[in-house]
């Protein structure tokens, strides 16, 4: 389905994009330290709003 140069270009590009990625978080840690405080409160109360969603959807299906 993909040639040969497909897949390095691929592989090339992902290597690139998480490499940047990861310069641009460092250079901008300071910055999500000051501003994004307590926002793993955040990330958890969604994965509770998704379990309950799935409890919910289990209970109903009996």
């Amino acid at each position: 389905m993909f040639s040969t140069g497909q897949w390095t270009f691929a592989a090339l590009f992902f290597v690139a994009f998480v490499i940047i990625m990861i310069f641009s978080y460092r250079k901008d840690i300071l910055v999500h330290q000051k501003f994004y405080k307590g926002n793993y409160k955040v990330l958890i109360a969604f994965l509770v709003f998704i379990a309950l969603l799935f409890v919910i959807k289990v209970t109903m299906k009996r």
